[in-house]
């Protein structure tokens, strides 16, 4: 058993989590057996730990690295453990600012990388397909993206048909106000059901905005549309038994004009907002 202090099923099982956290193996036994004593010799540690003599030194330095080790300098140089409630946190906060830094770069680097492949996929394509102005989409995160990219760039009105399950809530989604803003004439009409206290207060905020919002009882599909000619239709899946919804995108004038008049004649029979509306959590996906 490397560890005294420690039973050696405690031990194992430690030395694990500490690698999921991301430790590697020789780290992470080396931490649990500094944790265990005052502090160690280098190669004393190495003994211990079952680590080899070579890398004990490298594994050392990261561990001080990584804010789980420190060195103690006495007439030779020793090293203890930091306590684990003090290493444990910081080196996860760390970790989350090099992960977030690595997402926001890549993220600069996508957009470029979007706009030069749409030039070479449109070349590629070699003209307009028959139904290039349909498309199915079956991942919900990608219709949540062509979601917000179609509610950025509308110009005169946006409409939606809401009801459950959804992939984007229009109550929480910042583009819904900046298109108000920019003077898109905006309703929502939702499938009626719970809401939550914070989804009233965001509704209210909407209202104060101009945003007109309805409720029905029911509604044959999730429809956004967008200035009249392009937009999203979702339809439940009728096989399967959990709730999937299949998107089709259009950029067609005739399909958003019957669209459009779907919309106007459920809006027409839908309830206007009451004081405390029992209105589901809105979204489009």
């Amino acid at each position: 058993m490397i560890q005294k202090d420690l039973p050696e099923m405690d031990f194992q099982r430690f030395w694990r989590r500490l690698q999921q956290i991301g430790l590697n193996a020789y780290e992470a036994r080396s931490y649990l057996v500094l944790v265990g004593h005052p502090r160690f010799k280098a190669l004393e540690l190495a003994a211990r730990a079952h680590v080899p003599r070579q890398k004990i030194y490298e594994v050392l330095d990261s561990l001080v690295e990584k804010g789980f080790a420190q060195v103690v300098q006495e007439k030779t140089k020793l090293f203890s453990a930091v306590e684990p409630s003090m290493a444990v946190p910081a080196y996860l906060a760390r970790r989350q600012q090099v992960v977030e830094k690595e997402i926001h770069e890549q993220s600069r680097l996508a957009d470029a990388l979007i706009d030069d492949l749409n030039s070479a996929y449109s070349e590629g394509q070699g003209g307009r397909g028959t139904l290039d102005f349909l498309r199915i989409v079956t991942e919900p995160s990608q219709s949540g993206a062509q979601f917000r990219a179609m509610l950025a760039d509308v110009q005169t009105e946006y409409l939606e048909f809401s009801r459950p399950p959804y992939a984007v809530d229009p109550l929480d989604e910042a583009l819904v106000k900046k298109a108000r803003e920019r003077g898109v004439a905006c309703r929502l009409l939702f499938e009626r059901g719970p809401m939550d206290p914070t989804h009233r207060a965001r509704l209210r905020e909407y209202e104060a905005a101009g945003v007109e919002v309805r409720f029905a009882d029911s509604l044959p599909m999730k429809l956004a549309l967008f200035d009249g000619k392009q937009g999203l239709i979702a339809l439940l899946d009728p096989v399967i038994t959990k709730p999937s919804w299949t998107s089709v995108v259009f950029t067609h004038e005739g399909m958003g004009e019957a669209m459009h008049g779907l919309f106007e004649d459920h809006w027409r029979r839908a309830a206007a907002v009451v004081e405390e509306p029992e209105v589901a959590v809105a979204g489009q996906g």
